[in-house]
């Protein structure tokens, strides 16, 4: 019996199911990944910035930062009853003026993001810049 991998598989079926086989999805929202990044407008914008951040005009340039929304929450023995809430922003920095600025790059805005944009401001005190 000749075994082959997932992506040997998904060439010979050309990407169609067969027989309850395993296909691989693109993204929801038919988002692409370039260059590492969750889409192209999140890519350009991360270009935009590196070029700001070398001509000086932000500086603390960071990516993917993570905000705890509501923490891990845990029963009186430690065992864990509900997991922490978090957003990821997709980039942090200081302006000139020395202002923290929190960005993400949307294609879709979801309700789920509606929920954490607004935790973020109640818990946080951030406003985030969408792009």
């Amino acid at each position: 019996m000749m075994k082959m991998s997932i992506d040997e598989l998904f060439k010979l079926t050309g990407g169609k199911s067969s027989g309850g086989c395993i296909t691989r999805r693109g993204n929801k929202y038919h988002a692409r990944k370039t260059f590492g990044y969750d889409s192209k407008k999140e890519y350009r914008r991360a270009c935009v910035l590196k070029a700001l951040l070398s001509s000086g005009e932000i500086s603390d340039l960071r990516e993917q930062v993570k905000y705890v929304l509501i923490p891990t929450q845990r029963d009186p023995s430690g065992k864990c009853m509900e997991k922490e809430c978090s957003y990821y922003a997709d980039f942090v920095y200081h302006d000139k003026e020395g202002n923290l600025v929190v960005e993400d790059t949307k294609g879709v805005r979801t309700k789920e993001y509606a929920i954490k944009r607004k935790l973020m401001l109640q818990v946080h005190g951030i406003r985030i810049t969408e792009i």
